[in-house]
């Protein structure tokens, strides 16, 4: 049953999986949004410059009628008189032509918003697949495609007759007017008769723009398997991760490893604990840990240590209390320095005795360490258990 929930749709598209739908230019449209918004703003435009529209054609009409005795005889003028002609009505139509081309332009950003894909561009044979369009053709989206298109068609149908009934008496009544007169009623009667076939339509395009957010929003639904799967990509594989995560210690330990034989001695437990430690007169206040490890690493430098004469002291309070309290680097702390310069005491003076022989310096034994900082020692797990609710 698990199995089975994890590859259902239950989830909502992640950001990532919504961006590379719009690089692929798949985004929420409505089509009867841009056909409504085109519809409001031709017929804004015409009831702004409609009278400037009809003088214009008005002129342009009664000067193709018009000659001239040089025109009749000179082609030339006539062409000239056309070219004119177009020009004025280009003019007159250049407000209503550039407020079609911005609507056209701002449309899309109510839903979806601007796009631009190449990749919408690139051709697709897998929609020439026949099987495919077979199943897209009884979809539940193409059933909801089919009953809007016969809901617009039949709400407008509906309103265009409610508007021929109410206007009926006008309209046989305009056989008794003046030219001037009906064309003005004329007129007056279609942009009613828009206005209202345009607001039904506006009906639908409410229900429309609602309903391709939804579906756009179910369409790209991801199970649960792909949202892990997403986030596996997003983070990086864990597998990977560790593996990367394995090397950079691998790489740590070998840089550790070659800075063993700098150590001036190496504090053992004596198995399971490692501690190499260096002191530069005048480089540095106190001395520094240039290399520790537990168990197999703690070996590997005691082996490196042996290899390069490097002193090897057995102190399993201090070597527990260094590998516990200190990182890779840094100096000793100050609790532990009488500690340790009794073991450089003793490093250094049987540097002296090798070179110059004389009597053999008695290594340290029972090194004080402060309790607080033997991991083994009771005193150092006091203040955590002080810490802890009872």
């Amino acid at each position: 049953m698990a199995e089975d929930s994890d590859l259902e749709k239950t989830e909502q598209a992640t950001a990532q999986r919504l961006e590379k739908a719009r690089e692929d230019g798949d985004v929420p449209r409505s089509r009867e949004l841009a056909t409504f918004t085109g519809l409001m703003a031709a017929g804004t435009g015409l009831w702004m410059s409609g009278g400037n529209l009809v003088s214009e054609l008005k002129a342009m009409l009664v000067s193709g009628m018009s000659f001239t005795r040089d025109q009749v005889f000179d082609m030339n003028l006539i062409y000239t008189q056309i070219g004119a002609n177009l020009m004025k009505l280009l003019v007159a139509f250049a407000p209503l032509a550039g407020l079609l081309i911005l609507v056209a332009l701002l449309s899309p950003a109510l839903i979806g918003g601007w796009l631009f894909s190449n990749k919408a561009l690139v051709p697709n044979f897998g929609r020439m697949n026949p099987i495919k369009g077979l199943s897209n053709m009884v979809s539940t989206h193409a059933l909801v495609e089919l009953v809007k298109a016969v809901a617009k068609a039949t709400l407008v149908g509906v309103v265009a007759w409610m508007v021929m009934l109410h206007e009926k008496e006008a309209v046989m009544a305009l056989g008794n007017e003046s030219v001037q007169a009906s064309t003005a009623h004329v007129g007056q009667l279609l942009w009613y008769a828009f206005i209202s076939m345009t607001s039904a339509l506006g009906l639908i395009v409410a229900i429309d723009a609602p309903y391709q957010m939804y579906h756009y929003a179910e369409k790209l639904k991801m199970t649960r398997e792909e949202v892990r799967q997403e986030a596996k990509e997003a983070d990086g594989n864990p597998q990977v991760k560790a593996k990367i995560r394995q090397q950079q210690r691998e790489m740590a330990r070998r840089r550790m490893m070659s800075e063993v034989p700098t150590a001036d001695v190496v504090v053992t437990n004596p198995t399971h604990y490692a501690v190499a430690l260096r002191y530069v007169d005048g480089g540095s206040s106190a001395p520094i840990v240039v290399a520790k490890g537990a168990d197999e690493v703690a070996a590997k430098i005691r082996e490196i240590a042996a290899a390069n004469n490097i002193p090897t002291l057995e102190a399993p309070p201090l070597a527990r209390a260094l590998y516990q309290h200190t990182d890779l680097g840094e100096e000793i702390p100050q609790a532990l320095y009488t500690a340790v310069a009794e073991i450089l005491a003793y490093v250094f003076q049987l540097r002296s005795y090798r070179v110059r022989g004389g009597v053999a310096p008695t290594m340290p034994k029972d090194i004080d360490v402060p309790a607080e900082l033997d991991p083994l020692n009771p005193a150092a797990a006091k203040p955590l258990l002080d810490g802890m609710p009872l």
